[in-house]
């Protein structure tokens, strides 16, 4: 949400209102709660805001320290899943925010701070193996085993076939067409039918868990001062019941941070093995349990290509544009080693000809 500001002189002056309405609604609650837990309205500051319409405000609450808002125009957001899906992970022990309390006909929410640090914030990552790294992506490797851990069938969305279709079309609607301007012939999009076919069939073979499906640098809060303390999980409202191996490619192939795939693997191995330990559906050969990995990696990785598009030119969030290499090498990769992905290949090296030519990369396969 941005425009000029329309706050009042009590209004923040770090926090931009659109809507002179809301603003006002804002306060009425933020007053109620101020009674109730003991807030400080006059240290409310923006936090951090997300893709999405939700914002987020940091306030001191006395005793309890400080404090998240959430504001999420109901119009725009939904909380419901976000509370369902809160309350679950809660119960099976991962280090979700606690709520508070929760407004749902105005989207004003209040939950428990994790901490202004993200994992990207505090990552070294000149040295991939810096003692601190390895650390902290060991702690996100435990928290994913505890999520992995909830039962979860029946209380989150499927992630089935007509979600991963829906997810991939973006890659065409958004990056290979609006984006990057390609005009696809009646082969191409044949070739795209046969390809997605062929890439959901892999996928959803899989081991299914609780799937958080934006487990990656950017949603893991963490101490900075504590390589090994537990991560706080946020932005989990999206979870579904899914591929074993989704999480770890999000946290491993992320969009925000590129590591060699010699780490990538190291950190597999290390998910592997806990996992395994831990009673989780994954294979008994971590071979196949990489091509897994992979596979489920270019199915998010074409959906990234889309999303990030679409960000950059219906949302105006240009920055994403930034983070497309990444992901773009990710999915090329891929595509360049494993057999009846060549033609996605070719179709994404299409896509950047014109743009200076993304440098390809093959990698390992097992």
């Amino acid at each position: 949400m941005s425009s000029d500001s329309t706050s009042s002189s009590s209004a923040p002056a770090s926090i931009v209102w659109a809507d002179p309405a809301r603003e006002r609604a804002f306060h009425a609650w933020l007053q109620a709660q101020a009674s109730e837990h003991g807030l400080q309205p006059d240290t409310v500051r923006s936090a951090s805001a997300d893709a999405s319409f939700r914002r987020y405000f940091r306030v001191e609450g006395g005793d309890k320290g400080s404090l998240i808002i959430m504001d999420a125009p109901p119009q725009h957001e939904d909380c419901r899943p976000f509370v369902s899906v809160a309350r679950l992970l809660e119960s099976g022990g991962v280090a979700v925010p606690h709520i508070l309390s929760w407004d749902d006909a105005q989207g004003f929410m209040l939950i428990s701070d994790l901490g202004a640090s993200t994992l990207l914030s505090t990552l070294n990552v000149e040295a991939p193996y810096d003692a601190g790294n390895r650390a902290r992506y060991n702690a996100a490797l435990d928290e994913l085993i505890r999520i992995q851990q909830v039962a979860a069938q029946g209380q989150v969305p499927p992630y089935d076939d007509a979600l991963l279709q829906r997810e991939m079309d973006l890659l065409p609607q958004w990056y290979l067409t609006q984006l990057r301007g390609l005009t696809l012939s009646d082969q191409d999009q044949v070739m795209l039918a046969q390809t997605f076919a062929l890439i959901k069939a892999q996928v959803l073979g899989q081991p299914q868990v609780l799937v958080h499906r934006d487990y990656h640098s950017r949603n893991l809060m963490v101490d900075p001062a504590d390589p090994t303390a537990r991560p706080g999980v946020i932005d989990f409202q999206d979870a579904v019941f899914g591929a074993a191996t989704y999480d770890l490619v999000s946290l491993l192939r992320d969009a925000y941070v590129m590591w060699d795939e010699e780490v990538q693997i190291d950190y597999a191995v290390r998910f592997w093995e806990k996992a395994r330990k831990a009673g989780l559906p994954v294979p008994e050969d971590f071979g196949e349990f990489w091509r897994d990995f992979e596979w489920m990696g270019l199915q998010r990785h074409l959906k990234v290509l889309g999303i990030f598009a679409r960000l950059a030119l219906r949302d105006g969030k240009r920055g994403y544009l930034d983070d497309i290499p990444r992901v773009w090498t990710y999915a090329h990769r891929v595509c360049s080693r494993y057999q009846g992905l060549g033609p996605l290949a070719r179709l994404l090296e299409r896509a950047e000809a014109e743009h200076g030519g993304i440098r390809t990369q093959v990698g390992y396969t097992f």
